[in-house]
């Protein structure tokens, strides 16, 4: 999965909004239908993301779609009022269990069938929005192979914080262990770049960046934002710096030299460096390439 720094999401019922936020710089929009709209327009706004995303994947611009729960009953309708070819994301709230996606996906197979595409084609990544969706994480990815993506809610006075309890704050202790689980149960079913949505205030941007600090320290690649003017913080923190590309170009060489006179592990800036260290370096340094930092 390729990786993204930032997404933002972008209200079905609201098409001006999508030129916002791709002005933004994020990586990844989210056309949403579900909390960011009124269920007055929930259905008219169907054909409004179907049309957003044919704009989108003309703009080469990463997208997905975020529908309605099952428990709404809209969740059907949803999937046949926005497939299209463009379709490339699902994303499904409040999932509890391997069988809420193993259901999306039976769903996306007959629609992919009809229309003459490969079934398996959509992805579905998996939302953590509730305590059991949260403990069997791991479970839920390995059991459904369209989840090649993973996103854990963190945030104030959501669906998440109701769900396991938790009272949030700005330091983020109350959910360290929710993150630090969702990071490894990720990269155990072989999810590279989970990410995260945990902060939610628009007006404090200091305390936007510690926060995503925070998350890159743990092992997230990305964050989910509120608002345009969080992208860029965003952005930045998840992307290598430019002492960080030094550090790793020069440890590359220096284990690189080593190898060519024979030795496997080497001295590097007073620690000594082997194998597992060179292939982070190689990672980082295949990560700046990606997103245009460094030239390949």
């Amino acid at each position: 999965m390729a990786l993204t720094r930032s997404a933002i999401f972008v209200p079905g019922n609201k098409p001006d909004w999508i030129a916002k936020a791709v002005k933004s710089g994020a990586d990844h929009l989210i056309l949403d239908l579900e909390d960011s709209v009124p269920d007055r327009d929930k259905v008219a706004s169907r054909a409004l993301v179907r049309q957003g995303l044919a704009e989108l994947v003309a703009l080469d611009k990463p997208c997905s779609v975020r529908i309605n729960a099952f428990s709404t009953g809209l969740t059907l309708g949803d999937l046949e009022g926005i497939f299209c070819a463009e379709l490339t994301e699902v994303s499904l709230p409040k999932v509890e269990t391997a069988a809420d996606l193993q259901a999306l996906g039976a769903m996306l197979e007959v629609l992919e069938r009809a229309a003459g595409l490969e079934p398996g084609r959509i992805s579905t990544p998996l939302a953590l929005e509730t305590a059991r969706a949260m403990r069997g994480a791991y479970e839920i990815a390995v059991a459904c192979p369209r989840v090649r993506g993973l996103m854990l809610a963190a945030g104030a006075g959501g669906d998440a914080a109701r769900s396991v309890g938790y009272v949030w704050s700005k330091a983020g202790t109350e959910t360290l262990y929710l993150r630090s689980k969702a990071v490894l149960d990720a990269r155990a079913a072989g999810i590279q770049c989970p990410m995260v949505s945990s902060w939610w205030d628009i007006r404090d941007l200091d305390g936007l960046r510690r926060d995503a600090q925070l998350n890159r320290s743990l092992g997230f690649r990305g964050q989910v934002v509120m608002h345009p003017s969080q992208v860029p913080i965003v952005n930045q923190v998840f992307s290598p710096h430019a002492s960080e590309i030094a550090y790793y170009k020069g440890l590359l060489e220096a284990y690189e030299d080593g190898q060519r006179h024979g030795t496997a592990a080497v001295l590097y800036q007073g620690d000594m460096i082997d194998t597992a260290m060179a292939t982070t370096a190689r990672e980082i340094l295949e990560m700046a390439r990606e997103i245009g930092v460094v030239e390949p």
